[in-house]
């Protein structure tokens, strides 16, 4: 079996993930491509979204939302997401269980006793009067359920049992609010697919997320998605897959025709927001960052890829973009991070500040 290097694997992730290059693509397909972004922090699909694709506009990533054609949901990990509002149709009820596990696995104790049918349908009723806040559900359900623990409710709520969209101005450029649920029926116009028995959303699942973040184990799958079910669906398509393997010495799978770059392919300085999936994609991190560095995006920060690899960390301080490397950059480095950072700088600030060091 064919050995990927951790560099051929570092330029497969980086092409997958539409930054070995800035893509033609609209927000919409960048958006489907990556089978969402995680959003849980509003503003930082903008800066991912810039760093992937050649004419991105703001305005464009907002009229998806307020357009109704992306939403913000939770769905992988239980984490919000930024979807295709397709791909929360096809996806909510493929992620119902493991949803709802998730969050009984922080409230279990809370939740003893607490029919959670009965839950869902009071939710949905509540829910159903308009947008509200977590609070507001709260308050029309603490009066049924008086003894459980008010997070407990809401998380069980509003994160599992009831299929709901986070509405805007919640996730539009530079806008504040707070977070607002609404019924996705209601948003979309009609209720998720079904469960289909014979799975063909897991099936459809795999194709993709290897599509944008091949070659994979099924490990890095079921990191990326939360889904403890996916075995089967792996084992029905495997027949499509080519297998590699790395050189930790576990199994890769891949979609055969899918782009695998030569490892000496230059890969150009690029900013990440925080939570980015190029990252948080993966269960074994090594082929973009180094295990020292492997929870910097988990802790939320930034990071800057030079050379594919998380060299840096930055932010953005009084109109000013500020990195802070994680080795000693050569000159040339140097260079091209700062000329890279003016650029995301004239985009976040309409500046052209940048501080290294």
């Amino acid at each position: 079996m064919t050995v990927l290097t951790t560099r051929e694997l570092n330029r497969a992730t980086l092409a997958r993930q539409l930054l070995l290059g800035r893509a033609d693509l609209d927000a919409w397909g960048a958006v489907s491509h990556l089978c969402g972004m995680q959003a849980q922090e509003p503003q930082e699909p903008f800066t991912g979204l810039w760093s992937r694709l050649r004419d991105f506009a703001p305005a464009g990533l907002d009229g998806l939302v307020t357009g109704r054609r992306a939403v913000r949901v939770h769905l992988m990990r239980r984490t919000v997401h930024l979807v295709t509002s397709d791909d929360v149709l096809a996806w909510r009820s493929r992620h119902a269980d493991m949803l709802r596990q998730k969050v009984l696995g922080v409230y279990r104790a809370d939740l003893a006793g607490v029919d959670l049918v009965e839950l869902a349908a009071a939710g949905r009723e509540v829910l159903a009067e308009g947008p509200a806040s977590a609070a507001e559900v709260v308050r029309a359900l603490g009066g049924r359920w008086p003894s459980v623990a008010p997070r407990a409710l809401g998380e069980m709520v509003i994160a599992a049992l009831v299929p709901v969209v986070q509405t805007p101005p919640r996730g539009l450029w530079r806008a504040r609010g707070g977070v607002r649920n609404a019924l996705l029926a209601d948003w979309l116009g009609r209720e998720p697919d079904p469960p289909d028995d014979g799975d063909p959303v897991g099936r459809e699942l795999v194709r993709r997320y290897l599509a944008a973040h091949g070659p994979a184990s099924s490990g890095d799958l079921r990191m990326w998605s939360g889904l403890a079910g996916l075995p089967a669906a792996v084992a029905a398509v495997r027949g499509e897959l080519v297998s590699f393997r790395d050189e930790r010495g576990r199994e890769l799978l891949d979609l055969p025709d899918a782009p695998r770059p030569d490892g000496d392919v230059p890969a150009p300085v690029r900013f990440l927001p925080a939570f980015d999936n190029a990252i948080l994609g993966y269960q074994d991190r090594s082929r973009i960052v180094d295990d020292a560095h492997k929870g910097l995006s988990v802790a939320g920060e930034r990071v800057v890829l030079v050379d594919g690899r998380v060299t840096a960390t930055w932010r953005v301080a009084e109109d000013v973009v500020r990195v802070a490397p994680l080795r000693e950059l050569t000159a040339g480095e140097r260079d091209e991070v700062v000329a890279e950072g003016e650029r995301l700088a004239g985009f976040l600030t309409g500046g052209d500040r940048v501080v290294v060091g």
